[in-house]
């Protein structure tokens, strides 16, 4: 790869010299006499480092370095100057990102040496930068585990979505995972370094859920003894996520209608309209359509929130994945509770195979965590579970569709295989894919996969 160097100097004689001695070592050099045409030579084309005079005809080398790293953070600046001690000049530059000061006259070879070691540092940075990005995604997805059709719609709409702006309403039954869909949306936004505000309107009393939202000054009711600021505020440059938004009062729901139309909020009591800069994700577990007509949500704000709508799927339409899903929450509990469970027994796992889950992913969750906290020996049994699965009841959508032939002997080990060939089918044994949906790394997948005798390809 050819590397760019920005080269902006007012002196005919430095710039040129520069210019050859860059040229010489294989750079493309671009170069500019002002803090204008360094920015107009940015704006035409990419630049890996920079090399800026402290004193330009028409500004300061400071305020240029400031610009340029504000438009490419990974972007290394080095400052040369004539004026004053380099140590006054590498403190001045210290707040504005510059990575080295050079004082007049320099070697071309110093010159060289930096931009060499420049380059070297930009290097790291993209990469840790992408490396937080991949991590982000695996972290913001690991908890969204699944193969099923359902569940792969919801993933790739979170891909498609996730760093836009775009409003979203997240639709789903209690325990579907909601919030974790709403959390790899932020976590996967271009705000995921700003807020991250959570408001469940259902849990908010009624006469607190305004204050709550726009806050309120002091004063302006009985106990407002300080001023407050609303989340809605809080939320700026960030995400707000209004959880259960069908149970908000239908008279607020025309103030937040305003704040989303005009981005800005005024607290109760107060008089200043002040700018708030936030992205909307909503959450129902109601059809927001019979909500609408029950008079339980303003059309025009359903209209407003459901830019993108996502549907959850419940368990029950999912049961392809419920193996996958008792392996990652049995490793996950007996880690975190340091139990010794290896094994679940046939009957115990063919209930949880059968049952219908009408609390969802939440249910199974819990399940699974009772399971382990109080089984006695190295195996879950089937009187480990909740009562409601001991005594077979809730089988209504998914009994009779496990044979007992189907059912593992009951180790983690064959649930465990069972589970990692269940997804690399799924994902056409594409790895990296297989690893996202069981929640691993793709080392720890292949890992996995020798331990169990898996072929690399599919056989």
């Amino acid at each position: 790869m050819r590397h760019t160097v920005l080269v902006v100097d007012d002196e005919a004689s430095i710039a040129d010299g520069l210019r050859l001695t860059l040229e010489a070592e294989g750079y493309s050099v671009r170069i500019a006499g002002s803090v204008r045409t360094g920015l107009a030579a940015v704006t035409q084309s990419d630049a890996h480092v920079a090399i800026v005079d402290l004193m330009l005809p028409d500004g300061d080398g400071l305020a240029l370095t400031r610009e340029l790293k504000s438009r490419d953070p990974a972007l290394e600046v080095i400052v040369i100057t004539a004026y004053g001690s380099v140590r006054k000049a590498m403190e001045a530059t210290k707040g504005a990102g510059a990575f080295h000061v050079v004082e007049k006259p320099f070697e071309p070879d110093e010159v060289l040496g930096l931009v060499k070691t420049a380059l070297e540092h930009r290097k790291l940075v993209v990469e840790n930068t992408e490396l937080r990005r991949r991590l982000v995604e695996q972290t913001a997805d690991s908890e969204i585990l699944g193969s099923a059709p359902g569940i792969q719609r919801v993933m790739e709409t979170i891909a498609s979505v996730a760093d836009t702006d775009a409003n979203v309403l997240v639709i789903g039954e209690s325990g579907t995972g909601k919030e974790l869909i709403a959390n790899a949306l932020h976590e996967r936004s271009t705000r995921r370094d700003g807020p991250w505000i959570k408001i469940n309107c259902a849990a908010l009393p009624k006469d607190l859920i305004e204050s709550e939202l726009f806050g309120h000054t002091k004063g302006s009711f009985t106990g407002a003894t300080t001023e407050k600021v609303g989340l809605l505020e809080e939320a700026h440059k960030g995400s707000l996520l209004l959880d259960e938004i069908t149970e908000m009062p239908i008279d607020l729901q025309a103030k937040l209608l305003r704040v989303l139309e005009d981005r800005v909020v005024r607290r109760l009591g107060g008089a200043k309209s002040i700018p708030v800069d936030f992205r909307l994700i909503s959450s129902t577990n109601r059809g927001p359509e019979q909500a609408v007509k029950d008079g339980q949500l303003r059309q025009d704000l359903y209209f407003r929130i459901n830019t993108v709508t996502i549907g959850v799927p419940p368990l029950r339409e999912r049961r392809e994945d419920v193996p996958m899903l008792v392996r990652a929450f049995l490793e996950r509990y007996r880690a975190k509770h340091q139990r010794a469970i290896d094994a679940i027994e046939p009957e115990a796992y063919r209930r949880l195979l059968g049952y219908a889950w009408p609390g969802n992913v939440r249910e199974l969750q819990h399940a699974l965590e009772r399971a382990v906290l109080v089984a006695r020996g190295r195996e879950i049994t089937l009187a480990d579970l909740p009562e409601s699965l001991q005594h077979g009841g809730g089988e209504g959508g998914l009994a009779g569709t496990i044979a007992p032939s189907e059912v593992p002997a009951g180790s983690l080990e064959e649930i465990e295989r069972a589970s990692i060939l269940k997804a690399l089918d799924a994902t056409r044994w594409n790895k990296q894919a297989a690893a996202a949906l069981l929640g691993l790394r793709r080392p720890t997948l292949y890992s996995k996969m020798r331990k169990h005798n898996i072929p690399q390809r599919r056989p």
